[in-house]
């Protein structure tokens, strides 16, 4: 994903560029802008991939005269929310040449975004932040953490519990996406914060030979002809013959139904042969890995980060259609300085299996807290509480914290990984 605002050179011509969309016929020049911006020189195999993107995205453009001088595309997405799924804009390819930053481009841009939202039914919008200090003052926030989790390999992994028995098979990209799709799926509704995939996005995304990095491998547990009971995606970097240091296993994707199957894929990843350490980059943060590992020193968390950043671009929608962990009522009081309509006073009545009402309200508010920090308790990952700690939210009622907490709880942390 690319979000940046920097970059070389372009001429100016006018005081107040126009703001309209970009059509297909310019996907190049919309291309050499974000080259420009990144300081990149991207392959030609790269740039069919993201000009095959971009033609699925909705594309909103900054223009001096005939000239691209900033970008917004957005994937029309949908991601997975505590009870279901929503539609969303994933921003990406976010742009603006250096002669035009600090002219409000981005802003106006957003605008439009939002204006898009609305016309496509899109009440959520996504990104990963390249300048996580930028986005929050446009309501966005980070909503899921991830871990970079590293395992020693030089010796056999140590294990708690016992690895599922059942067979291990190696699979072919093209029988891959209709063989792990069911159990992805299955998987997507466990956790908020995961995209659906078609099996073109399997293909570009997920399966896609890397530059630089070697062919992604598959590999499932379960009886051919089943759906598997979990599945891996990895990659493999060859060691270094001069100074022996071992190979290296890059995972980028690890599903499993319990924690038996996630057992027997680290497993089967710490056994490959010739490599010495096994990297899994974004894993969540409450992966059980963690817990059934014997030895915390041969399995290790090496980082910890926001992943993906939410924004709530209709909060009516956005909360009618979740589900709740308890009963809850309370009247919230949401500032939103871009979007009017999320702005004010209103009464959150909601609980497991009943319907949820979100309606404004005149009556003193329980807790005053910003869109950004409501966007940031959405998913579940992040309580409340730690933000009133922080100084981000106020509150007016004792105890109201922990109830909206207590509601918003869901049994798995969210999770994001696909950097798209």
């Amino acid at each position: 994903m690319r979000w940046l605002c920097a970059g070389g050179t372009a001429s100016v011509t006018s005081v107040n560029p126009a703001i309209r969309k970009i059509p297909e016929a310019q996907l190049d020049q919309a291309l050499d802008l974000t080259e420009l911006v990144f300081h990149e020189k991207d392959s030609e195999e790269e740039r069919a991939r993201c000009r095959a993107a971009l033609r699925r995205c909705a594309r909103t453009g900054a223009y001096d005269g005939d000239t691209l001088v900033g970008l917004v595309a957005a994937h029309p997405f949908r991601l997975s929310v505590p009870g279901g799924d929503l539609a969303c804009a994933g921003l990406d390819h976010v742009a603006v040449a250096p002669t035009h930053r600090r002219r409000g481009l981005l802003s106006r841009m957003l605008n439009e975004q939002w204006r898009h939202c609305a016309e496509a039914g899109q009440p959520l919008s996504c990104l990963w932040a390249s300048e996580e200090a930028i986005y929050g003052r446009f309501g966005y926030a980070h909503a899921t953490e991830a871990y970079t989790i590293e395992i020693d390999s030089t010796r056999p992994l140590a294990l708690r519990i016992t690895p599922d028995p059942r067979p291990l098979r190696l699979l072919d990209h093209a029988e891959a996406p209709a063989v792990l799709g069911p159990r992805y799926e299955a998987g997507r509704f466990l956790r908020a914060g995961r995209l659906a995939r078609d099996d073109d996005w399997w293909r570009t995304h997920v399966l896609c030979d890397e530059e630089d990095e070697g062919p992604a491998r598959v590999v499932a547990l379960g009886e051919p002809g089943a759906v598997p009971a979990g599945y891996a995606v990895y990659r493999t970097e060859a060691g270094n013959s001069v100074t022996r240091a071992p190979g290296v296993i890059e995972v980028y994707e690890l599903e499993a139904d319990s924690a038996p199957v996630a057992a027997a894929l680290w497993d089967y990843l710490a056994a490959i042969d010739l490599t010495g350490k096994v990297v899994a980059w974004v894993r969540p943060t409450d992966d059980p890995l963690l817990h059934f590992a014997a030895d915390r020193d041969q399995v290790r968390v090496t980082k910890q980060y926001p992943a993906l950043w939410l924004r709530l671009v209709d909060v009516h929608a956005a909360l009618t259609a979740r589900s709740w962990a308890a009963p809850v009522d309370l009247v919230l009081d949401v500032g939103d300085a871009t979007l009017p309509a999320n702005h004010g006073r209103f009464r959150l009545t909601a609980g497991p299996g009943e319907p949820t009402s979100y309606r404004p309200a005149d009556d003193p508010p329980d807790l005053v807290l910003d869109v950004r920090e409501l966007a940031a308790c959405y998913l579940g990952g992040t309580p409340l509480r730690r933000l009133l700690t922080a100084g981000l939210a106020t509150e007016r009622t004792p105890g109201a914290a922990d109830r909206l907490d207590a509601a918003l709880r869901t049994d798995l942390l969210p999770f994001a990984h696909e950097d798209y």
